[in-house]
């Protein structure tokens, strides 16, 4: 038979949110939310799949690596 123990509550680091019990980094969240809504908007306003994907790619991209940057500067 197996038993469920109470979850261990370890404290998650500023600037992560955990999630299904892995700490994810806010800045790795952000950038997909990002490239998300920039696919969503960039197909609504060119119509074509190739530009949007370009464009939410690029945002995604760029998201990622200024907010990890600024994250990693915060807490050093």
């Amino acid at each position: 038979m197996t038993t469920l123990d109470s979850p261990s509550r370890e404290v998650v680091r500023e600037g992560h949110i955990d999630i299904a019990g892995t700490a994810w980094p806010l800045y790795k969240l952000e950038a997909l939310l990002t490239g998300i809504l920039a696919l969503l908007a960039l197909f609504v306003v060119t119509g074509t799949a190739q530009t949007a994907v370009l464009g939410a790619a690029a945002a995604t991209t760029l998201v990622w690596w200024v907010r990890r940057i600024h994250y990693r500067r915060r807490g050093a």
